[in-house]
């Protein structure tokens, strides 16, 4: 089979926040109990993280972590997590039914941040709380001294602020099992006074609205709309959440996920802009697509956990190597609307639904799906370039002329590099890709990248992390004014030339 990508270096997408490679982690499980944070943990700092865990963050290189939710924020009292730990509660954590510790609040959090070279994105609670308390937690966090809640946070060891620059407005509120659910007209509401207060007292910082909590939510669409009306002039954001899986065991409908996600994308900017319009305004609201990756392993194993554990095993997927080449495409999906799409977050970050897993007590390691993050975050900085792509095609059930190979290319002027990441959604064959790459004449081939496995259920465990893991010998040959690559059968590929 054959493919061919025309790269034109003045058909650019846009730049690429590097925050679209965000991630995030919640009070849920074992993502920070046992996953950042186990002061028994032989690789245990001073504060209680784990080093070994910090270490697969660095390789990620993760510039932002959404915190401390999720569903968790909605019934979240962050006083809770602040101060001398012998003093902080314990509670009833009615979110995911699990008795939480505090042993980590903001105080740690942002210090961890600090460790893992990351920023924070905080979330407020709009569920059972509102402005004031949003106010407050602002004020601790940024504001210098001289204020109650600024001298609080200086009295417990911060003489600095913590200078947090993105805030989330809530969590999924438009959800039924959300603590504190609301209509779009309540939502709209509580979130544009919010909005306002909090940039009353930090002008400085970002703003995000709750957008659907999926594509397939039956106010999709109406509450976007509505929530815009109200908070359009003090948000700079709205989010997006989906999740994708395999359970009816369909690769190939499963490796068409990101025509979804696009779509999903595409529909939230056109409603977006329909608000720019119909207020008359000179400013654009941007996506913000703060919870994606797979999910679904581990639903039937959640559903018999006993409640009112501390740090339980829970939502804990163990991923496929065709996990892993479905968040590759979900990657390439976000480069190819970075005009639009500024922040996303891979949920989660550590055992979570996450690309890093740990043992209590002992190894910590990279899941399949750490691989492709760990490629574009790393080599996806610059200029996302519109892909002109000739490809074959193949229909699903539901989707129909579904590319074989999934592809976009990114050019970073200032280390004089050129990456394409491509996907070849081909169950049987390889492809023969010929790149054009008449506006770099005389690239050089630096390294081609193949994470490939013929088992597409192959995952990688605590005894066995090296099952799924890249090579750099593919094949890739360059002449004076294009490049031929194969591209596996089913394959992820990251093809990177000196330009």
């Amino acid at each position: 089979m054959k493919a061919r990508l025309i790269i034109n270096k003045d058909f650019s997408v846009g730049e690429i926040d590097k925050r679209i490679y965000g991630s995030f982690i919640e009070h849920l499980g074992r993502a920070i109990y046992n996953g950042i944070y186990e002061p028994s943990h032989p690789s245990a700092d001073d504060m209680g993280f784990r080093k070994d865990v910090i270490e697969l963050v660095n390789q990620l290189n993760v510039p932002i972590v959404r915190y401390p939710g999720g569903n968790f924020v909605s019934g979240y009292n962050w006083e809770d997590g602040i101060g001398p730990k012998e003093k902080r509660p314990r509670r009833a954590e009615l979110a995911w039914h699990v008795i939480e510790t505090n042993e980590v609040g903001i105080d740690e959090f942002q210090e961890w941040a600090k460790r893992a070279n990351t920023e924070v994105m905080q979330a407020v609670n709009l569920g059972t709380r509102g402005p004031d308390e949003a106010r407050n937690l602002l004020e601790y966090c940024n504001f210098p001294k001289g204020t109650y809640y600024s001298d609080m946070r200086r009295a417990h060891g911060f003489e600095e602020p913590f200078d947090i620059k993105v805030w989330c407005l809530g969590n999924e509120m438009d959800g039924s099992w959300q603590i504190g659910a609301k209509t779009a007209e309540e939502y709209g509401r509580i979130a544009c006074e919010t909005a306002k207060i909090m940039k009353e007292l930090d002008p400085s910082i970002e703003l995000v609205a709750c957008g659907s909590s999926s594509l397939f939510m039956p106010t999709f669409g109406k509450w976007e709309a509505t929530v815009l009306e109200h908070t359009y002039d003090y948000v700079d954001y709205i989010s997006l959440h989906n999740y994708y899986g395999n359970p009816n065991n369909d690769t190939k409908a499963y490796l068409a996920s990101s025509i979804d996600m696009d779509n999903f994308i595409k529909s939230v900017t056109a409603i977006c802009d329909y608000v720019k319009a119909v207020k008359k305004s000179d400013k654009t609201i941007n996506l913000s697509f703060d919870e994606w990756n797979i999910w679904f392993h581990s639903n039937e194993a959640d559903k018999k956990l006993e409640r009112w554990q501390i740090a339980p095993h829970q939502l804990e997927d163990v991923y496929n190597f065709e996990d892993a080449l479905v968040v590759g495409t979900l990657l390439i999906t976000l480069l190819k609307n970075c005009d639009r799409v500024k922040m996303a977050c891979l949920a989660q970050l550590v055992n979570v639904i996450a690309p890093i897993m740990t043992e209590n007590g002992g190894k910590a390691w990279a899941q399949t799906i750490f691989y492709p993050f760990m490629h574009t975050s790393n080599y996806g900085r610059g200029v996302a370039l519109a892909p002109v792509v000739s490809s074959d095609t193949y229909d699903t059930d539901r989707l129909k002329k579904v590319p074989y190979v999934e592809t976009v290319a990114v050019v970073n002027d200032e280390k004089k590099e050129l990456t394409v990441f491509a996907v070849n959604r081909s169950l049987e064959e390889s492809i023969d890709l010929e790149i054009d790459l008449r506006d770099y004449e005389n690239a050089e081939l630096i390294e081609h990248i193949v994470l490939e496995h013929e088992d597409l259920k192959a995952t990688n465990t605590v005894d066995n992390s090296d099952n799924v893991v890249p090579h750099n010998n593919g094949a890739t040959s360059v002449g004076e004014r294009a490049a031929n690559a194969i591209l596996n059968k089913h394959s992820w590929n990251v093809i990177r030339f000196k330009i």
